[in-house]
């Protein structure tokens, strides 16, 4: 048993039943009947079939050398060839940097520092 929406308004509930509702089916598991969608159908297995192994479906000779010739400039560019598996996430490796323990002391300035700190002390203690 369907149960019937009522609308708020008694004049949408008038017009609702004059509203006519079409059901289609559709044969989804079975052939096609319409001999249009019959061809199409066919026209894809077909293509399935030419398409095995990922390689283009019949291929002119330009478009070959098309292919090569952008493959090439992948190469150059990301720097693939013949034995680089550019699928694989690249290795990176970081070497530590030379510190020179030398390089990195600087004295002079600290003593500027201090100086100019003393000489602070001496004038706020001046002025009491």
């Amino acid at each position: 048993m369907t149960k019937v929406k009522m609308f708020p308004s008694p004049l949408l509930n008038r017009i609702r039943p004059t509203q006519s509702t079409f059901i289609f089916k559709r044969n989804a598991g079975g052939t096609p009947t319409d001999p249009i969608q019959k061809l199409f159908v066919e026209k894809i297995r077909e293509y399935k079939q030419k398409s095995v192994g990922g390689e283009f479906v019949d291929p002119s000779p330009d478009i070959k050398k098309e292919l090569a010739a952008e493959m090439a400039k992948l190469d150059k560019n990301y720097g693939g060839g013949p034995n680089v598996d550019m699928t694989a996430f690249p290795q990176f490796k970081f070497d530590e940097p030379k510190i020179d323990p030398i390089d990195n002391v600087k004295t002079a300035p600290a003593k500027q520092e201090k100086k100019k700190d003393e000489k602070k002390d001496e004038k706020k203690g001046g002025k009491k």
